[in-house]
């Protein structure tokens, strides 16, 4: 069975420094019209960072949550960045954290009803740490927790950011 859906048409309501939104005129399977609503993001990396049995996480303040949310390091691709070299700077960037390589473990939509976003999961072992340095108008603090602190948090409801809860129950799932 055929489940493809044909773009007609791209119609931009809005651009801005970070997303496009547009209502696109598409086809159904069957040949019917339908709108479809696409929130174009450029994509970013996510990094579980292990230190002696550690995790680095970052918390801050996610104005759409109205509340701090604890994370995996993470960011949005620049265009054209290599996903390895972009993991590598959002570690260091949001931790202080220098790591020599980064294994990519997995690619996710984290909400495919209605973004393209892509997130890129790597795996990293840091190397040598130094000071955070995040970007212009990004606050945050840096926490190292026990995996198994990490993992029952997610359990009582305390991590919920998705891309975090993905990578950590993904590592587990492997390393069990």
């Amino acid at each position: 069975m055929d489940l493809t859906e044909t773009t007609r048409k791209k119609n931009y309501v809005f651009q801005g420094k970070l997303l496009r939104v547009r209502q696109d005129e598409a086809t159904l399977p069957d040949g019917k019209s339908c709108i479809r609503e696409v929130v174009e993001h450029p994509g970013a990396v996510c990094v579980l960072c292990i230190s002696e049995g550690k995790v680095a996480l970052v918390r801050q303040f996610r104005y759409a949550a109205k509340r701090p949310l604890l994370e995996l390091p993470a960011g949005k691709l620049e265009r054209g960045e290599d996903i390895r070299e972009a993991a590598l700077r959002e570690l260091e960037e949001e931790t202080g954290l220098k790591a020599a390589s980064a294994e990519h473990l997995f690619s996710m939509y984290p909400s495919a009803g209605y973004s393209d976003e892509i997130i890129h999961v790597f795996y990293a072992l840091p190397a040598a740490a130094g000071s955070s340095h995040p970007d212009e108008g990004e606050f945050l603090e840096t926490l190292y927790l026990p995996l198994g602190e990490a993992l029952a948090m997610i359990g009582r409801g305390e991590i919920r950011d998705g891309k975090t809860i993905a990578a950590l129950l993904y590592y587990k799932y492997l390393n069990s």
